[in-house]
């Protein structure tokens, strides 16, 4: 397996130190030389001079690109012939999110869109509980998840026609979990405010089995701030975290309230860096021929709702979706 990790930005350092992490071969290549030169002098790959040469000679195409360029990259890397992997979101719309699935299920080709909040401990262990039936049946999922506004709100993720702006970018995650641990959306419903470079949003998403998702989300904090939040009620239970505790999930059951003891997770370290648990899963399932725990479909679904959140926040007026087909 050898990697070529496409782009040099903050997503290009953190997939690279995942690779790096577990033993696999990898190079780099980005239309800036100097910072993928910076990049490989710093996590031990090389790097190529186009992209055309990294195709040719690499297994897996890691694409770390702004939004903007995902659909005309993953499709050159299904034209070689290799496996993708892309940052989320998969594109800026629905259709060209479309073709680039098509393009890859025609060249035979495994996609993967990395969905990365599925892998971070807590966040995965608490949508296990759910399966589980630990809370009963999901009835309300508050998800809230802040930071301060990328590079301070100067950089290609505040314009919209190339990042998706906020919704797109961070909300998505939280969408993303909302569809995993609860299943399809029917209706959305939004509110957002916008301050100079700061942007915030409310997003009220129903369910077709009839659980309500509440998301909160911002480019709203001051720099360097990221708080996030899980509070999962179901028939009967509940389960919360945050990201300001400790990394003990609290389960609370039935009346009484009580809280089951000793349910914890550790602290993110190296054993358990979310992109390292991601891109592990990504070898295994490739080498198993196994399906992605984030299949194209899912990745597809979550930005269509993303999409018509979107658009409910620019219109405020609810958004029904048609049923997925």
């Amino acid at each position: 397996m050898r990697v070529g990790i496409i782009g040099s930005g903050s997503m290009g350092h953190a997939h690279a130190r995942a690779w790096r992490a577990l033993g696999v071969d990898f190079g780099i290549y980005s239309r800036d030389a100097p910072r993928a030169a910076q990049l490989a002098a710093e996590h031990g790959g090389d790097t190529y001079p186009d992209l055309g040469t990294l195709l040719a000679d690499v297994t897996l195409a890691d694409v770390c690109l702004p939004t903007f360029l995902h659909r005309e990259t993953v499709e050159a890397a299904a034209r070689a012939g290799r496996h993708v992997v892309c940052e989320k979101p998969l594109a800026l719309s629905n259709e060209d999110a479309a073709a680039m699935v098509a393009a890859c299920e025609a060249a035979g080709v495994r996609l993967f869109v990395a969905m990365v909040v599925r892998f971070f401990p807590q966040y995965r262990f608490a949508r296990d509980l759910v399966q589980a039936g630990r809370i009963g049946t999901p009835r309300v999922l508050r998800l809230r998840r802040v930071s301060s506004p990328p590079y301070g709100g100067h950089s290609w993720f505040a314009d919209e026609t190339k990042s998706g702006g906020m919704i797109l970018d961070l909300m998505l995650h939280d969408i993303d979990y909302a569809l995993w641990t609860a299943g399809d959306v029917q209706q959305v419903y939004a509110r957002e405010t916008r301050v100079g470079t700061r942007h915030y949003a409310q997003a009220a998403l129903t369910h077709v089995s009839g659980a309500l998702s509440l998301i909160e989300s911002g480019w709203a904090y001051p720099d360097g701030l990221f708080r996030t939040a899980i509070d999962l009620a179901g028939s009967s239970g509940l389960i919360e975290w945050n990201s300001d505790a400790a990394p003990t999930i609290r389960i609370v059951h039935g009346k009484q309230r009580h809280a089951t003891p000793g349910v914890s997770l550790p602290v993110i370290s190296a054993a358990a860096d979310p992109f390292v648990l991601q891109f592990n899963h990504v070898l295994d399932a490739l080498q198993r021929e196994v399906p992605f725990d984030v299949t194209p479909g899912e990745a597809l679904g979550a930005l269509r709702v993303a999409l018509a959140v979107r658009d409910s926040a620019r219109s405020g007026r609810a958004v029904t979706l048609e049923a997925a087909t």
